[in-house]
């Protein structure tokens, strides 16, 4: 009997992926390492964003891997092209900017003991 398994499709091999370099990698996606040192979390936010509004049930691999590769292409450009604050993934930047035009609460120095 042979022990081989099937191999790994890609959205498993992604979801035990550990860096973006990995998910770069694994989908063949060029990118500049300046631009991943600054916004890899917000690159990988953006992408779960775009593929959770996908449906991938009954999709052939090729299609799904194509799929995605297109939405981290996509999630890689949108940092490409402006900074994580432009964009406002995170919740914390939503609601700096949410927030913006509430008059700031005033805590005294002597408070900070």
């Amino acid at each position: 009997m042979s022990n081989s398994h099937p191999a790994a499709g890609i959205l498993d091999r992604l979801n035990k992926a550990s860096s973006a370099e990995e998910f770069f990698s694994l989908l063949g996606v060029e990118y500049d390492h300046r631009i991943v040192n600054v916004a890899r979390l917000h690159i990988l936010k953006r992408m779960g964003q775009y593929l959770a509004k996908e449906q991938f049930a009954g999709a052939a691999e090729p299609d799904i891997r194509a799929r995605c590769k297109a939405m981290l292409e996509q999630a890689y450009a949108d940092f490409a092209a402006s900074s994580p604050i432009d964009q406002r993934v995170f919740k914390v930047l939503k609601d700096a900017v949410a927030d913006h035009d509430k008059p700031m609460a005033f805590v005294p120095l002597s408070e900070l003991k």
